[in-house]
């Protein structure tokens, strides 16, 4: 019998070498078989993974490995999310071209990412900065172009002025660009956008249809998406000074509450803002100022309310003679409805600050259900709830929205002097066409040519790609690609007169919105190939993080349609049928307390930990000064609290960080790293190989007849395995590895128990226990499991192997488990025969030892029996 360690740093690649050669995990061109695509969200290469990867890739490796197993034809692809903003500030600051660091970084990722095992398709990889990659995605544009969905319009932008960029709402934290810190500024920019508003309804309808995506994504795209129902509403002027329209329009969801409206704000960027500035230097700085301001939801929450008074005002619409004063104020955005509002203070919080600081009028007209009569008093804080209308005229003693119903009927029947009936129903999305257009070299170029006669140009199918120019330099601000000196002068594809191409490159959004569909057909002489692309889609399994679940996933869902649309797929509308959003890696945060390192982040790998509990403390072995243990926190290089995995790789193997991140908590939440964990994790990695030695020694033969009986022993091994495959199965299925993790740890104690036992059938049952527990835990530890495999002597791959079969008839329990009462009170449990009599029933809960001490000579005056359920002793 073999009783040396295991040494997984030194077979480990020994398997990867075998899988390889053999080119295991090839995914099938046979289109008849049933499939499987299971596809983790591909990662940006850094320079190094993380443990947040090899806890996100392994739970895809472990599912794609079970489908394999199961019969099904897998694709599990890996490729690179490769253009990007860091690489080219790399070239800046280091004087590096961007490809260079690029393709660097996922060299090494490469390397770190085949020593965990992964059962992986190699050779669909790819990366979205190759140009046969970004070529189609080129194409694609240019049929979006001429579909419609694709143009190009002015608008306000997030100016990043060190990074020299457009900025999305979600990249600017507290008013700063999200990597340079710089303030941002507001900016007009002629901009390219994907035209994603045309499919609200049906991206916001077709969420109900994703059963298997987690309800919290889903909602958050519902509300990302936002739908309203309300009123476009007129105003008359009654002051409008120079303006020349005779009425302002605003878009409301709450018109039912017009008889508490005090004031009208408009944008700062408002048309009408912006023409009443020309001749006003102190309404001008006040449009200055509010550009200042970033366009984000929390942006506009925190920060302090402020107006300008334009000396205009609007004619109440309810109420004869009553006029509404009109301020711009840098609460309202142009970007939602109309870019003005009537301001309701008591029931809007944004309002109600606004109104108190500009000392305005505040009026409620909502009353709570309880007491429908009496409006709610306002004081610093708005009421918002639900309720009934009162003091609104035709609308008091109405609920919400039967209200509002009645306000848009009754102001339709009204119009402004000019005609303009002043209400109407109107559906309002908060979704916002999607800004591509990037002021960076390192992305993919915008296909277009302008030219003075002929306005913007596709690029001819036949001259994609537009490849991007390696002579390209970084040695001053702003875009490489806008003052290349021979770049961008090109002819026109359409007159052939001296035109330019577009300088912008493509938000690499973009890049992501469509790779799970060229992993399909990755050499395809077109962006997608009809019959690969209608067998692999949509993927059936997809992993990542919580942080993509609106922006990534919704543009990917529009890249769908519109390539159903462009003819690059047939009638496919969603591209992920399950969604599985996994938890962070946490670990602890450790600071130095004296000398140079005090207040400098400590990394785990620099401390020594002594002590448990309360007395557990940590010192620096460099300088042996005491360090502060700080909170767990999300592993960042920032914060120095990463574990780099080819430390863990390199002392453990792969298996070991692999099985510790399927183990340690529920896949959806969080896991904290601990060195005491993965030690654990070591533990049973060395275990189950001496338990499968030991196991090999005394089972019977591999082709050995299955005996007729088995002993007691050999009985309630082989059902505890046969639970525990079926426990397993539907666990994987259902993405809990931690649970199923439990479960193999529990076959494990059953076969180690059972190996020292004689009685019949046991050697057989032996052997099968055996195979069932290695192809389960080989899914997580693939490597072991090879060389458990190769340990019970079958010359055969475990990777090829199908999955075991449950027999039912071991699933179902002669005994069963009862819990036992007194007085209602639980005291002990039975556990006795599935078909024992009712009195054999009560004469064994009467004789536990739980009950007897909580008798202690009381009289009982009846035992109840619930059938298979429960016993409760009445005294």
């Amino acid at each position: 019998m073999s009783t040396e360690r295991y040494n997984a740093p030194e077979r480990e690649p020994h398997w990867q070498a075998v899988w390889a050669e053999r080119d295991v995990f090839k995914a099938s061109d046979d289109f008849t078989r049933p499939k499987c695509y299971v596809l983790e969200m591909f990662p940006y290469p850094s320079g190094r993974i993380h443990m947040g990867h090899v806890r996100n890739y392994s739970m895809g490796d472990v599912y794609a490995r079970y489908k394999r197993a199961k019969g099904f034809n897998v694709l599990h692809p890996m490729g690179w999310d490769s253009f990007g903003m860091p690489a080219e500030n790399a070239a800046i600051t280091q004087g590096i071209p961007p490809a260079t660091s690029t393709y660097g970084h996922i060299d090494v990722m490469r390397r770190q990412l085949k020593t965990l095992g992964l059962a992986l398709n190699w050779d669909r990889e790819f990366a979205t900065s190759d140009v046969d990659y970004y070529r189609h995605q080129q194409k694609l544009f240019c049929d979006l172009f001429e579909k419609g969905l694709a143009y190009r319009k002015s608008s306000k932008v997030n100016w990043d002025p060190v990074d020299m960029t457009v900025l999305a709402n979600e990249q600017v934290i507290d008013g700063r660009g999200w990597r340079s810190g710089a303030l941002v500024e507001q900016r007009e920019l002629t901009q390219w956008f994907f035209k994603i508003t045309h499919y609200a309804e049906d991206l916001l309808a077709a969420l109900e249809t994703l059963e298997n995506w987690p309800e919290k994504v889903r909602l958050m795209q519902a509300n990302w998406i936002g739908r309203s129902e309300g009123a476009l509403l007129r105003f008359a002027f009654v002051e409008r000074g120079t303006l020349s329209v005779d009425h302002l329009e605003c878009y409301s969801t709450r018109p039912d509450t017009l008889y508490g409206a005090s004031f009208m704000a408009l944008a700062a960027d408002h048309p009408l803002t912006r023409e009443l500035a020309e001749g006003q230097p102190e309404l001008a700085a006040f449009i200055e100022e509010c550009a200042r301001l970033g366009t984000s939801a929390a942006d506009i929450e925190t920060a302090e309310k402020k107006g300008f008074d334009l000396g205009l005002t609007v004619a109440h619409p309810f109420i004869e003679g009553k006029t509404l004063p009109v301020y711009a104020a840098n609460f309202v955005l142009m970007g939602y409805g109309t870019g003005a509002i009537f301001g309701c203070p008591a029931h809007d919080q944004r309002d109600l600050d606004f109104a108190r600081k500009y000392g305005l009028e505040v009026t409620s007209v909502v009353a709570p259900f309880d007491s429908p009569d009496t409006a709610v008093p306002i004081e610093d804080v708005a009421y918002v709830d639900d309720g009934v209308l009162v003091n609104s005229g035709p609308m008091s003693g109405l609920k919400k929205n039967e209200a509002i119903r009645k306000a848009i009927e009754v102001l339709a029947e009204q119009t402004t002097p000019s005609g303009v009936p002043i209400a109407r129903s109107q559906t309002q999305y908060r979704l916002r066409d999607w800004g591509i257009s990037r002021q960076r070299y390192w992305g993919c170029p915008i296909p277009i040519i302008h030219c003075d006669d002929c306005g913007p140009v596709r690029v001819p199918d036949a001259d994609l790609p537009v490849r991007l120019p390696d002579d390209a330099t970084f040695d001053k601000p702003g875009n490489p690609l806008d003052r290349h000196p021979a770049w961008k002068q090109v002819p026109c594809p359409a007159c052939g007169k001296a035109a330019r191409r577009e300088t912008d490159t493509m938000d690499t959004f973009v890049d992501s919105s469509w790779y799970f569909a060229r992993f399909t057909a990755p050499h395809a002489e077109t962006p997608t190939q009809a019959d690969a692309a209608n067998y692999w889609l949509p993927v059936d399994q997809y992993i990542g993080g919580i942080e993509h679940a609106i922006l990534h996933l919704l543009y990917a869902r529009f890249f769908t349609r519109a390539m159903s649309d462009t003819g690059h797929l047939e009638d496919l509308s969603e591209p992920f049928a399950a969604l599985f959003t996994q938890g962070m890696v946490n670990h602890e945060t450790y600071k130095g307390l004296e000398g140079d390192i005090a207040g400098q982040w400590i990394a785990p790998d620099e401390i020594r930990l002594e002590g448990e509990g309360a007395a557990r403390q940590a010192t620096h072995i460099a300088s042996g000064t005491p360090i502060a243990i700080g909170a767990v926190e999300k592993m960042s290089k920032s914060k120095r609290n990463t574990v780099d995995p080819d430390d863990i790789i390199g002392s453990y193997g792969a298996d070991v960080a692999r099985w510790y991140m399927l183990s340690d908590s529920p896949p959806e939440r969080d896991v904290q790293w601990t060195e005491a964990g993965v030690q654990g994790a070591g533990r049973y990695n060395q275990r189950l190989w001496r338990l499968i030695n030991e196991a090999a020694t005394v089972m019977a033969d591999a082709d050995a007849a299955m005996p007729d009986t088995f002993g007691e022993h050999a009985l309630a091994l082989r059902k505890a395995t046969h639970k525990a495959l079926n426990s397993v199965s539907r666990n994987i299925e259902d993405l809990r590895f931690n649970v199923a993790v439990a479960q193999l740890y529990e076959v494990t104690n059953a076969l180690a128990e059972a190996v020292g036992r004689r009685d019949d059938g046991m050697a057989w049952a032996l052997r099968e226990s055996s195979t069932m527990l290695v192809q389960m835990t080989g899914l997580m530890m693939p490597h072991l499991g090879e060389e458990c495999w190769q340990r019970l002597g079958y010359n055969t791959l475990l990777a090829d192997q199908p999955w075991p079969q449950v027999d039912q008839a071991l699933l179902v329990d002669d005994t069963i488990t009862i819990a036992v009462q007194v007085n209602g009170k639980r005291r002990d449990e039975l556990q006795i025969a599935k078909d024992a009599a009712e009195a054999d029933v009560k004469a064994a809960a009467l004789a536990l030892d739980g009950v007897q001490r909580a008798l202690e000579g009381k009289t009982v005056r009846k035992v109840i029996v619930v059938p298979q359920r429960i016993v409760n002793v009445v005294v």
